[in-house]
């Protein structure tokens, strides 16, 4: 085969394994980013339409020909909503029918086959479950086309945008897979002030760059290492002995974070390269205290998007502490079951909707009234923290049995020749571990200062840290790179 047609090949066959850490798309991105900066004093609309066009093509490589529905809902959803802006008559009705227009897809090819199976064990019928793929992304661009309306709708976002605007808005390419989910406030007015070729702030490409290493180093270093002895024991944890079930569940704690948070950091720092600045999507949610504070810390743009487009509009916290822990459980009820299409996502959803509601209650009753000392804290972290492992095992596992097996494992096979034998195994992994926890202790403000350091340093440096993280990438990897956790949904 001729290399031309190779190359043709390789730029128009979709790849399941498409992401951040392929080789592929880092190649891809490297020629998307020198014609990028060439074009940085040329035409603003110029320089959206070239975004948009990898951006689509981004969503190609992923999706195939389900990409189709990524524009054509990006194309309506901006027309609706212009209809709405005009329309104060139907106002009401053009955002309803905008939410269930952009809603059907993803009810469609995410919930068909739950709708389905519930309906075959419930009435014991015998439907054929549709042989459907699940769109990469699909769940975080519909949530971001309707909080657009939304905003819109309440006119929190007055300014009328132009399509190419909301194009580069909607189908933005480092958001794409797994967001962070934007709101237009935070991105649009970027793309009017100047062109996207920032060099301040967060939106500074040293940063970025420091972003994109520590992402590839939670991701490709420690998510994907340990994730392979995770999966042996949640796929069966009565093989194993109950220390190897306990590490396993601290294992997934680490995994999940590194593996989601890894995204993120390497999505915003992809955004911080090409001069556009996103909001954090993790604040070192396993130093919070109390489930309040994690879900004020874990994936906060999805956290802060049920707040404000379901919990408030249920009635939030005016309503009295009853109605306060019924809207928050429904809210976390919804957001398991955003999750994935299983009764194990809603199962995690009760069980944090009852955390909050819980920790609601006994604010009330006697927790304020606590001293704040070191022990308390100490106290309060560690039982947080036993509570966030055992929740991601019912997030993990493929069936409560399974769930409640390993559970029981965890609290009652424990015994010190077994950690022994385990840290005779597996001290590397042990050690990994260990040390992605620690790094996840530092201070924010430490973090921050890091950065800066980092941005600080000679072009020359930077680029040899970031070639030695790329050589730990290829040391610590698999054969093949395991996909991030949160594509699925």
């Amino acid at each position: 085969m001729p290399d031309y047609e190779k190359i043709l090949r390789l730029l128009i066959q979709p790849e399941k394994d498409w992401s951040f850490v392929s080789l592929s798309f880092f190649a891809a991105f490297v020629i998307f980013y020198i014609i990028y900066i060439a074009l940085g004093r040329t035409n603003r609309r110029l320089i959206l339409t070239y975004v948009t066009i990898f951006s689509l093509f981004f969503a190609w490589k992923a999706n195939g020909p389900l990409m189709v529905l990524l524009p054509a809902t990006a194309i309506f959803s901006w027309w609706s909503t212009r209809q709405m802006m005009h329309s104060d008559r139907f106002r009401r009705l053009w955002l309803t029918v905008i939410i269930i227009v952009d809603l059907a897809p993803l009810l469609y090819f995410k919930y068909t086959n739950f709708f389905i199976s519930t309906i075959n064990s419930i009435v014991h019928s015998n439907f054929a479950p549709l042989d459907l793929l699940l769109p990469v992304g699909i769940s975080f661009y519909t949530f971001q086309a309707i909080s657009y309306s939304i905003d819109v709708y309440k006119w929190k976002f007055t300014s009328e945008t132009p399509l190419p605007e909301y194009l580069f808005y909607l189908t933005f390419f480092p958001l794409l897979m797994a967001g962070p989910i934007t709101r237009a406030e935070v991105l649009i007015p970027q793309l009017r002030h100047h062109l996207p070729t920032a060099t301040t702030g967060k939106a500074n490409p040293s940063i970025g760059l420091c972003l994109i290493i520590v992402g590839l180093i939670k991701k490709a270093v420690i998510a994907d290492y340990i994730a392979q002895f995770n999966t042996w024991v949640f796929d069966d944890p009565t093989a194993y002995t109950g220390v190897e079930n306990l590490m396993a569940a601290i294992g997934f704690t680490l995994q999940i974070f590194c593996d989601f948070s890894g995204y993120s950091d390497m999505a915003i720092g992809l955004a911080a390269l090409m001069g556009i600045e996103l909001r954090d999507n993790f604040n070192f949610p396993y130093q919070s205290l109390n489930p309040t504070e994690f879900w004020r810390r874990w994936h906060i743009a999805l956290s802060t998007w049920f707040r404000d487009y379901f919990y408030i509009p249920l009635g939030g916290n005016r309503k009295g502490l009853a109605r306060t822990c019924l809207n928050g459980f429904l809210t976390m009820l919804l957001a398991g079951l955003w999750h994935g299409a299983s009764w194990m996502f809603v199962v995690w959803g009760a069980i944090h909707g009852t955390a909050l509601a819980a920790h609601k209650v006994g604010k009330r009753l006697f927790l304020d009234r606590i001293p704040n000392t070191l022990f308390v804290r100490i106290i309060c972290w560690t039982l947080m923290f036993t509570f966030i492992c055992i929740s991601w095992i019912f997030f993990r596992a493929d069936s409560l049995p399974t769930a409640i097996t390993m559970i029981s494992r965890m609290f009652t096979g424990l015994n010190i020749h077994d950690l022994i034998a385990f840290a005779i195994a597996r001290p590397l992994w042990l050690l990994i571990v260990a040390l992605g926890l620690e790094l996840h202790s530092i201070r924010h403000d430490d973090y921050n200062w890091l950065k800066n350091r980092f941005a600080a340093l000679p072009w020359y440096v930077k680029f040899v840290i970031f070639a030695a993280t790329v050589q730990l990438v290829i040391n610590f990897s698999s054969l093949n790179v395991q996909p991030f956790i949160y594509t699925q949904f």
